[in-house]
């Protein structure tokens, strides 16, 4: 079954959602995370700490770089994701419609290569 990337953007303003009390979005989410576990949908998924502490490093160079902060620039950042297991894309389209409900974000849908 194909794999997709449910993944999370934010600013550090709208980090918990907009306007619901953070202890019910968190209840959504697992309430999401459950149903995903139940269905046999859920792959793995992770919330991230601040984009302060995120590290780039770049290696592709004669020395090797590092810096703190995140690697695009920008308001938003990577906040968390899910990688579930759906039929199609239709089908992780409605995925990620009710994760977005939970999490009180816009939800990026991102399929994974196909394995050759």
């Amino acid at each position: 079954m194909p794999q997709y990337l449910l993944s999370v953007h934010h600013g550090d303003e709208d980090a918990m959602g907009q306007g619901a009390p953070a202890e019910q979005i968190l209840a959504d989410v697992a309430a999401f995370n459950n149903a995903l576990l139940a269905d046999d949908r859920m792959v793995f998924a992770g919330g991230l700490l601040p984009a302060s502490e995120a590290r780039v490093v770049d290696a592709t160079g004669p020395k090797v770089e590092m810096r703190r902060g995140t690697f695009l620039p920008g308001a938003l950042q990577l906040g968390g994701f899910w990688v579930v297991r759906a039929a199609d894309a239709t089908e992780a389209l409605e995925l990620a419609e009710r994760a977005s409900a939970a999490c009180r974000l816009a939800v990026e849908v991102r399929p994974f290569q196909e394995e050759s």
